[in-house]
């Protein structure tokens, strides 16, 4: 079992940047694929980034291309997510979660872990 916990988010103004933490606890991360996702009020739950067991391979939702960034720490047992020139349509409850298979998924399905979520608001 590994137990995840998100911080971090806030209220900022479009432009702002914000940099999101997932502590793991429980088992080391080192071996799943970790990702993060958001769900804004009456959406689905949507993905935003994932990187692979060593951090080599990164992926993102082409709406955030070029404005965040996916990293983790093993050593550390953490997982983050900095996001900078933030939108208002950035605002939502963000997810991180970890994936024990040896591929990397932007289904939320396929993710075995999630955090509680911590919510990121974006004033215009």
């Amino acid at each position: 079992q590994v137990q995840l916990v998100e911080s971090g988010g806030g209220l900022v103004q479009a432009g702002d940047s914000l940099r999101l933490s997932c502590a793991a606890s429980g088992r080391t991360i080192s071996s799943y694929r970790m990702g993060w996702f958001r769900q804004a009020p009456g959406k689905e739950r949507e993905f935003v980034a994932a990187i692979s067991w060593g951090g080599g391979s990164t992926y993102y939702a082409d709406s955030v291309k070029g404005r965040f960034t996916i990293s983790r720490d093993n050593a550390k047992n953490m997982e983050y997510l900095q996001m900078n020139s933030l939108k208002p349509e950035d605002t939502a409850v963000y997810y991180c979660a970890a994936r024990s298979r040896s591929s990397s998924s932007y289904r939320p399905v396929d993710y075995d872990y999630w955090g509680q979520g911590t919510q990121v608001t974006v004033s215009s």
